[in-house]
This record gives C-alpha cells, sequence and structure tokens, in this order.
C-alpha cells in the first residue's frame, strides 16, 4: 500500500496491545476493499486516555478501536455514545463525527452476528450467561436489549450477579435477568439453553479448567459459546458437546466486531465471502480451528 497524504489512519488504543490481531484484519480488509486506509495501535497508558481521544481528533484520524483497559474509562471523552454502548458502559469503536468521536460497541453486535451464522438468534432465547466481569455484563446487556425472553446470569461472587441483573432490568423495565450463585446452578428451571461463557477460565495455559463441572448443568444446554478463542476447544465446549449440544468459540466474534467497525467508519458493507476470509485467516494466525 502505498502512503501519502491522502491516506485515512485509524488504530487501537489499549494498554498493553503488543499481541493485537486487529492490524492484521483492518489491513487486510483495506487491501482486499481497495480503501486508502492504514491501521496501526496505539499504546495509551490509563492516565492519558482523555489525551489520546484529543489528539486523535487533532491529527484528523478516521476513527478508534478500544480495547482494555480503557473501554469504559474513554466514554466520557466522547460527544456522543450509541444507545447500547451507553447502557452496557463500555465502548469498543470509535467514529469521527462533528468535533469528536462516537462511541459503539461492536463486541456485542459482532457476537450476535456470529451467533447468527451459528443459527441463533437471541430473541425469544433463554440464555445462561458464565460471569459477571465486564465481558459477561455486556453479554447480559446484550440479551436484553436482542429480546431474550430470560437470562441466568451466575457468578462465583452471587451479589455481583445479582447487581448486573438489577442494572439490566432497569435499563430495559423488563425482569428478564436473574442473577444466581455458580454454586446454585442447579436451581435454573428445566429446559434447554444457550450458554455463553464469558470468564477467562480455560485460557492457556490453564485449558483443563472450567467455571462448572457438574454434567448436569451442560444436559441444560443446546449451544454454548466460550468467548476465548485461544485454546479454539475448551474445556466448556467439549463438556457441551460430550451432551449432545453444540460448542462454538470467540474466533468469529473477534472478526464479526472488526468488521462492524470497519463498516461504521467506512460507511460500508462487507459481504460474507470477505468477513468468511477474514475469519480464515484468523484461523491460520492462532491455530484455532
Amino acid at each position: 500500500m502505498r502512503i501519502d497524504g491522502r491516506t485515512r489512519v485509524c488504530g487501537l488504543m489499549g494498554y498493553p496491545v503488543e499481541h493485537t490481531l486487529s492490524p492484521l484484519i483492518h489491513n487486510m480488509l483495506a487491501e482486499d476493499l481497495g480503501h486508502h486506509l492504514l491501521y496501526v495501535p496505539f499504546s495509551v497508558e490509563p492516565d492519558r486516555v482523555g489525551e489520546a481521544v484529543k489528539g486523535a481528533r487533532a491529527l484528523n484520524l478516521m476513527g478508534l478501536n478500544v480495547t482494555v483497559p480503557h473501554k469504559s474509562a474513554v466514554i466520557p471523552w466522547l460527544v456522543e455514545v450509541d444507545e447500547l454502548a451507553e447502557k452496557i458502559g463500555a465502548v469498543n469503536t470509535l467514529v469521527r463525527c462533528g468535533d469528536g468521536y462516537k462511541g459503539y460497541n461492536t463486541d456485542m453486535t459482532g457476537l450476535q452476528s456470529a451467533m447468527r451464522t451459528d443459527g441463533i438468534e437471541l430473541s425469544g432465547e433463554s440464555v445462561v450467561v458464565l460471569g459477571a466481569g465486564g465481558a459477561a455484563r455486556a453479554v447480559a446487556f446484550l440479551c436484553a436489549h436482542a429480546g431474550a425472553r430470560e437470562v441466568w446470569l451466575l457468578n462465583r461472587t452471587p451479589e455481583r450477579a445479582v447487581q448486573i441483573a438489577r442494572e439490566v432490568n432497569d435499563a430495559f423495565g423488563r425482569d428478564c435477568v436473574h442473577g444466581l450463585a455458580l454454586a446454585a446452578h442447579e436451581e435454573i428451571p428445566k429446559g434447554q439453553y444457550l450458554a455463553v461463557q464469558g470468564t477467562s477460565v480455560g485460557l492457556y495455559p490453564h485449558t483443563e479448567e472450567v467455571v462448572i463441572r457438574e454434567e448436569g448443568f451442560y444436559e441444560k444446554i443446546h449451544t454454548g459459546y466460550d468467548l476465548i478463542y485461544r485454546p479454539g476447544d475448551t474445556r466448556f465446549m467439549q463438556l457441551v458437546r460430550a451432551h449432545g449440544g453444540k460448542a462454538y468459540n470467540g474466533l468469529k466474534m473477534l472478526a464479526y466486531q472488526a468488521v462492524h467497525a470497519y463498516e461504521l467508519w467506512n460507511g460500508v458493507k462487507v459481504d460474507e465471502a470477505e468477513t468468511n476470509r477474514i475469519i480464515q485467516i484468523l484461523r491460520e494466525e492462532t491455530n484455532v480451528i
């Protein structure tokens, strides 16, 4: 790619950013789609988030992705926030608008798109979410936003799960999310559920660890999504499949969140063939099946 005065720049702000796959995805999209765009990572220390946003505006950056630990801290520095991102309280994509940037959460829209390619629609679905950290909290908000019938949020510290359930229910005016201790998972009514594993349990090198081991839990799960994508086949996924369910890792979510951000920056629609190419490249890069 030739870089000149017409090159538009996007990037990633986080801390650290050394291992990100985002430049691979976005620079490939720009090359494939013929856009004069360059994507680079920026290491931004936690106490310099505001300076970074102002600097991006001054440097005429077209947009930014935002990763840990800045997804919530960046919000006060934005001129506008998308409705879903505002309710979640976290953004991962900034789009230039007017005198600043508008924030979106394409992590969650990316997860929803990934699920749709696997035949899962959240509307009317009964969902179990494991964990109550930032990712699991966002999933609970997404489920309510998308019209899930009910959501059971399980966490080692039940008070945290109950608090998040209250926040989600208040935000949407629905009593659809229920907080519960992990150890009390047997209290979930009999039925078939979509389960989302939203903790870091099972990440390499602790690949044999799993949040819930009891087999009775997995008999209720028709489909499991682990937001982890390395390893590509977690113990959680193995247990879901062992009990007749389908199981997926977070690699497609990674691809779709990037595609959605790229679409927002460029005002384009990336077709499924290009998205599938990105997914395949990511599989090769991460050795994930």
